[in-house]
């Protein structure tokens, strides 16, 4: 069979080096691993302008193009073509749009854009105010009339947000705890104060790492969920047919969510809690001879029953943000796939950065609770 892999041939003339192509010069070609690469670098020579045979080659368009960019978009001095393959090349020179030149990023083109990102951002800040503001009022609305509440929706997504969770917080929350625990260890035994890794797991782990680790976890999980099952809604017209029929977003939609994370996301906590110091205390046990017995003896002397309501109480204003970033960015969908796509992704890492900032919050202002 013959050879029909697109390359080049040099050969000396009198005039001068002279590139011979052969092969098909195709896209189907082109297709193929480092094939244009390798073309590229052949039609490179060391030295001077060289001259280009093409009677023996076959060309496409993209073949075309490739030899039209090669040669800085102007025919060569010396080539040779057939009439097929000239007409091909006119036709690529005739059609091929100049790329626009590189505008300079100046003052004034920095600050237009500065001011559209702090419009954009003050759009997201009202609006998620305004989603608080309903959430408020749908609240008080479900106290007056606790009957008519979304009770089926809300037990729906309590047991997707929390029971379903339960597997991949308790593995991620006991390697936690192992590694946690074994690097400890490795600096305890330095100073003779092995006794000590219950303090420091202790609170680490029941105050800080459980709440912060369960709620990136479930941000990750639950959170993109919410925005992508909004998301599809507006995708589907689903949210306009709800508003057609008076049914609130905010009422039916909404608050299931927010009740169902504020109440799932401590108990996931304290479950995540427990896994870990569960993997603490076998990593003790290997790596120090702490027995789980005077493990579980010293947790409760170490650790203050304030710092188990601290974390309780962030792990419900956690649940809380989750569920609202989520939904405010499912409600914020445009009708189309690609903002369906950069909605979960906004969530997600929305979510995360208020968790964790809101965390350094509360370590702040409730820094003496519980020390």
């Amino acid at each position: 069979m013959p050879d029909t892999a697109p390359r080049i041939e040099q050969q000396r003339a009198p005039d001068g080096l002279r590139l011979r192509l052969l092969g098909e010069w195709t896209a189907a070609q082109f297709a193929r691993p480092r094939v244009l690469q390798q073309l590229r670098a052949g039609m490179t020579p060391a030295a001077g302008e060289p001259g280009w045979d093409l009677s023996q080659a076959q060309l496409d368009h993209v073949g075309a193009q490739v030899l039209w960019d090669r040669w800085g978009r102007q025919w060569p001095t010396q080539v040779e073509v057939s009439p097929a393959q000239r007409a091909v090349l006119e036709r690529v020179a005739r059609f091929t749009v100049p790329p626009p030149p590189a505008t300079p990023t100046s003052l004034a083109h920095t600050f237009v854009a500065l001011g559209e990102g702090l419009f954009r951002a003050g759009s997201h800040v009202r609006a998620f105010v305004r989603l608080i503001g309903h959430l408020a009022l749908n609240l008080g609305r479900l106290l007056r009339a606790p009957h008519r509440g979304p009770w089926r929706d809300f037990s729906g997504h309590l047991y997707r947000i929390g029971s379903t969770a339960l597997p991949i917080t308790a593995l991620v929350g006991f390697l936690i705890g192992v590694v946690l625990a074994y690097l400890t260890s490795q600096q305890l035994k330095q100073f003779g104060a092995d006794a000590y890794i219950v303090n420091i797991l202790g609170i680490a782990l029941i105050r800080e790492l459980g709440p912060m680790l369960a709620a990136i976890l479930i941000a990750g999980r639950s959170g993109s969920a919410i925005t992508a099952q909004i998301g599809v809604m507006r995708v589907t017209d689903e949210l306009d047919a709800m508003r057609v029929m008076g049914i609130s977003h905010n009422f039916r939609l909404v608050m299931p969510r927010a009740m169902a994370l504020a109440v799932a996301m401590p108990l996931i906590s304290v479950w995540t809690t427990l896994c870990a110091l569960a993997g603490g205390m076998l990593a003790a046990d290997v790596s120090l001879d702490i027995t789980p017995a005077f493990f579980l003896r010293a947790l409760p002397e170490a650790v203050s029953v304030s710092n188990l309501m601290l974390a309780t109480g962030k792990s419900v204003v956690f649940g809380l943000l989750i569920a609202l970033v989520g939904c405010h960015f499912g409600l914020r969908v445009q009708p189309n796939t690609q903002s369906l796509g950069e909605g979960t992704t906004a969530s997600v890492v929305t979510s995360i950065t208020v968790v964790i900032l809101v965390d350094a919050l509360f370590a702040v202002v409730f820094k003496d609770v519980g020390v």
